[in-house]
């Protein structure tokens, strides 16, 4: 009796260096045209926000003023929007319009202008440069806007 044993051999084969360079030349190809196109969208999305913001504070200005007969001085600020003015004229109505005063998506503070340059008062954020004037994604984006 003759036993026969068969073995099978299993040839695994793995990827060349060839074949590993060449996916990595075109996911460099696609990052290269994909990655400029969404970082222009996460500026468009920063201004998008800004005009919202600036939008809600004249809201909430306007509500003031409607209440107080006039809006907060430029001592004042956007803080009166927050909590009680204490530096004269204290206002007779009021009562608080935000929660919280909102920071520009580029970290910075909303400026409150009274008397404003381009309207009777002036909400603007100074953009991403942090500096009055500018173009692109560093202009100041205000209420007259």
């Amino acid at each position: 009796m003759n036993i026969v044993v068969s073995s099978s051999r299993r040839i695994t084969r793995g990827f060349t260096l060839i074949e590993l360079m060449v996916v990595l030349v075109i996911i460099g190809v696609l990052a290269a045209l994909i990655v400029p196109n969404v970082l222009d969208r996460a500026d468009d999305a920063r201004v998008t926000a800004a005009k919202t913001d600036v939008g809600n504070l004249m809201q909430a200005l306007k509500l003031y003023k409607l209440d107080n007969q006039r809006y907060p001085a430029g001592a004042q600020g956007l803080q009166a929007l927050v909590a009680k003015p204490t530096v004269d004229p204290v206002p007779g109505n009021w009562k608080p319009y935000l929660d919280k005063l909102p920071t520009d998506p580029w970290g910075g503070s909303y400026q409150y202008l009274n008397p404003g340059i381009k309207g009777e008062v002036d909400v603007l954020s100074l953009g991403a440069d942090g500096k009055p004037g500018g173009e692109g994604k560093d202009a100041d984006i205000g209420s007259w806007q």
